[in-house]
């Protein structure tokens, strides 16, 4: 009896071992498939902008038919935009308005690369019928880069919409400053619908423009190639710093925070321009594009503009290994070769590095694009050529990086941080100009 009951008794706790084993087994599965929900409803609202923290994001334009439409109630509206203004549904800013019956659209403007965003760059674009909306379409790009009275005689209230890329040479802020000035010229209103500085608002980097010779349409005012404002921003300073002077409104938007790059918002990265398809197009940009100044492919006609850079008489593993060599921060080269299928060297196998971002808060764009330069320079004296001067003796290097003292200086062998040194008083300058100015 006393060994019967011993076995009885070791049965029973082998059981429970068994039966304590499987609860714990199906507790933790319950635990595992739970997390893996939690983790795929989380994933499926950031990726469709549906989170509870997204919904607080609100762009110029969605502020402006929900909290602000006094501004253009009752008044013939013109629209300056592109295939960036768009809500965060992605439904076009023309449609928006055309379709509001508070609203009453009259024409439409569109900058460099059109309404439409068909043209390439240097493209003029003319006046054309929008054949979705049936309004005037007038180009503000190559002949007319103002608004004349003509194009603003139906008008009463102008609206600004484009998305820009953060950097001093890309043309649409100077679209906007020009709009600006017609519309203070002829007594309208000016407003601008804001939107993201897709490289965050918190990075200032090169050398402040020097107006006093170098103003073109990649460069109008004393600002540095990385401003870090958004374009309701900038339209402030421009108005008031450069004395424009006029009627302006900043429809602000709600949400955004300095420290955000683009893909930290809710929105949709739309193409600003048909060589600027990613934000990481954006982020190498206001460096990787001085290369547009020189002999040398900037990657127009490949997949990686600006990403890609490179010439036939490079040799793309001792590129390199010389820009690797100098440890800059946040970036890794990589030898590459392509063939452009248009612009510089078009047909033609170049070899050069492709530029691979490895931490964009530490990347500092202009100064590795000087590096860029200042190397290939070095590495091949008698085939790297800076664009020949203008009628005016100023080369296109100069417009834009806005002064001729840095092309003198890497021709002379100088380094980029007494270049750096050199722009430094200019630009702490120009922080304590821009502070005043700061929206968000």
């Amino acid at each position: 009896m006393v060994g019967s009951r011993g076995v009885i008794k070791k049965k029973r706790t082998k059981w429970g071992v068994v039966f304590l084993k499987r609860g714990l087994a199906a507790v933790l599965t319950l635990i595992l498939i739970l997390s893996s929900l939690t983790a795929v409803f989380a994933n499926h609202d950031k990726g469709n902008g549906k989170s509870q923290d997204h919904k607080r994001f609100q762009l110029g334009a969605e502020a402006l038919l929900k909290e602000h439409k006094d501004l253009i109630k009752g008044k013939r509206v013109g629209l300056i935009t592109n295939p960036t203004g768009v809500d965060k549904d992605l439904t076009s800013v023309v449609d928006l308005l055309f379709n509001d019956p508070d609203v009453e659209l009259t024409a439409l403007y569109g900058p460099e690369h059109g309404v439409r965003g068909s043209a390439q760059a240097g493209q003029y674009v003319e006046y054309y019928i929008d054949e979705k909306t049936n309004l005037p379409v007038y180009s503000l790009y190559g002949q007319t880069r103002k608004p004349t009275p003509e194009m603003l005689e139906n008008v009463d209230v102008l609206l600004f919409d484009i998305q820009d890329v953060g950097t001093r040479f890309y043309t649409y802020i100077y679209t906007m400053a020009y709009a600006m000035e017609a519309a203070k010229e002829n007594n309208i209103p000016f407003i601008v619908l804001d939107r993201p500085n897709p490289l965050g608002g918190t990075k200032v980097e090169g050398p402040v423009l020097d107006a006093s010779k170098y103003t073109s349409f990649v460069g109008n005012y004393a600002i540095p190639l990385r401003h870090g404002m958004t374009v309701g921003e900038l339209a402030k300073l421009f108005n008031k710093e450069f004395n424009i002077g006029a009627d302006l409104t900043v429809v602000e938007m709600k949400g955004w925070k300095r420290t955000m790059y683009f893909d930290e918002t809710p929105f949709e990265f739309v193409m600003p321009s048909p060589n600027m398809p990613t934000l990481e197009t954006a982020l190498v940009y206001p460096g990787a594009a001085l290369i547009e100044g020189t002999n040398v492919s900037e990657g127009r006609g490949t997949t990686k503009p600006f990403e890609l850079i490179g010439a036939p008489f490079i040799n793309a593993d001792k590129l390199a290994a010389e820009l690797n060599g100098l440890d800059l921060p946040g970036v890794k080269f990589r030898a590459a070769s392509f063939i452009p299928t248009f612009s510089k060297h078009s047909g033609a196998l170049s070899h050069g590095i492709q530029i691979h971002i490895t931490n964009r808060d530490s990347f500092k764009p202009v100064e590795t694009g000087l590096h860029i330069v200042k190397t290939i320079h070095e590495l091949y004296p008698a085939q790297f050529q800076f664009r020949a001067p203008d009628s005016k003796g100023i080369s296109f290097f100069d417009l834009l990086i806005g002064n001729g003292w840095v092309r003198e200086a890497i021709e002379n062998g100088k380094s980029v941080d007494e270049m750096k040194a050199q722009w430094e008083d200019e630009l702490d300058q120009f922080m304590d100009v821009r502070e005043k100015y700061l929206i968000y």
